[in-house]
């Protein structure tokens, strides 16, 4: 597995200014050097949920 790092604040906050710029996934992508699945998902959650901020994961069992 490749080690994930999160962005920062200032990141997913420039993708959601590009975006709302009316550049495309495509433009964001190669403009900040992240990969699109990574810019869709900022732009996704930020419509649902209203925020770029990371939510907190649920922990799994310890038994597994």
């Amino acid at each position: 597995m490749g080690g994930s790092q999160e962005l920062s604040k200032f990141k997913r906050g420039t993708v959601i200014g590009c975006h709302l710029c009316n550049k495309s996934i495509h433009d964001i992508s190669l403009l900040l050097n992240i990969p699109r699945s990574t810019v869709s998902g900022i732009i996704t959650k930020w419509k649902q949920l209203g925020t770029t901020a990371t939510q907190p994961q649920s922990e799994r069992d310890s038994t597994c």
